[in-house]
């Protein structure tokens, strides 16, 4: 049996989401993401982000956070920002 594997186009979009969802931590207040269940490099990179004024700096900065993104289950953090926003 062969798995076909996503294509190259509709694994960029779920890139660019998760980097989206990345993006949306950056905006958060510090209590509230210290409240999220993140992992601790992910974090750090997202503290880092908020430092960062050079909009190159922070276009690349968003890059890792959506790079580190993929190495977590996004779905519990989606249910949380979600709580979070209402």
């Amino acid at each position: 049996m062969t798995e076909t594997k996503p294509s190259k186009s509709a694994r960029k979009r779920e890139y660019l989401a998760l980097q989206k969802l990345g993006e949306e931590l950056i905006t958060l207040k510090q209590s509230d993401l210290y409240s999220l269940p993140l992992d601790d490099d992910l974090r750090l990179a997202v503290t880092e982000a908020r430092q960062i004024k050079a909009r190159g700096a922070l276009r690349r900065q968003k890059q890792y956070i959506g790079k580190l993104m993929r190495h977590i289950d996004p779905e519990p953090l989606r249910s949380e920002l979600a709580k979070l926003r209402h």
